[in-house]
C-alpha cells in the first residue's frame, strides 16, 4: 500500500485555523519522526502566509490494483520510477529553498551514508543556482536538531570521498550548524535560522 503526501489545507479562515493549531501543536508532539515535525511546522507557516513548503511528492508507478468494493482503492504493486532528490522545496520571502531531512539513533556523529549521491549532486545543483540549501538533522536519542547549510555538507562529503570521516560529529554540526530548539508554534522554528543566513549574505554582499 502507498501512502501519498497530504494535499494543502483549504484556508477559508486563517484566524480559525491558526486557533485550531494552537490546540493540536504541543510539545507533547516533541516524540513524532521528523518528518511529520518539519510537515506540521510548514502548515503552520502555510497558514500564518510566511512561507509556501512542500514535502515533495515522491514519483511512482502504479501497476497493480484492487478493487474489494466499488468505493475503494487498494493499490498491491508500485515502483518508484526515478530516485528522489531532496524532501522539501518551496519560497520563503523570494528566496527558493531545498532541504533534506535526516534522522539518527547514533548518539554522537551522524553517518553521511544516510546521503545518497545523486542527492548531494541535487542540493550542488540549486545551491550553484542560488537557493539556499540545507538539511536538518535530529538524533533521535537526545531529541536535538540542527540545520546545517550545504555549503558544510559539501565540505564534509567531500571530506568522506577523500578517505576521509564517514559522518560528521555532533561537535562539527554544533561548531558549523545551527542548533534548533523546539517551540510551541512552529514546532520547528527553522525559518528563524533562514532569516539569520539571509541577512548574514546581504552582508556580504
Amino acid at each position: 500500500m502507498v501512502n501519498y503526501p497530504n494535499g494543502s489545507p483549504n484556508i477559508k479562515n486563517n484566524e480559525s485555523m491558526i486557533s485550531l493549531k494552537k490546540n493540536k501543536i504541543s510539545y507533547g508532539d516533541r516524540g513524532m519522526k521528523l518528518e511529520n515535525e518539519i510537515n506540521q511546522s510548514n502548515e503552520f507557516y502555510l497558514i500564518k502566509e510566511e512561507a509556501v513548503i512542500h514535502k515533495k511528492p515522491t514519483p511512482i508507478q502504479i501497476v497493480k490494483v484492487d478493487y474489494p468494493k466499488r468505493s475503494a482503492a487498494v493499490i498491491k504493486e508500485a515502483y518508484f520510477q526515478k530516485s528522489s532528490t531532496t524532501d522539501y522545496n518551496g519560497i520563503y520571502k523570494g528566496f527558493y529553498l531545498d532541504f533534506d531531512a535526516k534522522e539518527t539513533n547514533n548518539i554522537k556523529s551522524f553517518p553521511l551514508k544516510n546521503f545518497h549521491e545523486h542527492q548531494i549532486n541535487h542540493m550542488r545543483m540549486c545551491d550553484n543556482q542560488g537557493g539556499i540549501v540545507f538539511t536538518i538533522i535530529k538524533f533521535v536519542k537526545s531529541n536535538e536538531l540542527f540545520l546545517l547549510e550545504f555549503k558544510y555538507l559539501k565540505q564534509f562529503w567531500d571530506r568522506m570521498n577523500n578517505n576521509g570521516k564517514k559522518s560528521i560529529s555532533k561537535s562539527e554540526l554544533q561548531k558549523y550548524g545551527f542548533q534548533i530548539d523546539y517551540k510551541l508554534n512552529p514546532l520547528i522554528p527553522y525559518l528563524e535560522i533562514i532569516k539569520e543566513i539571509i541577512q548574514k549574505e546581504k552582508l556580504n554582499e
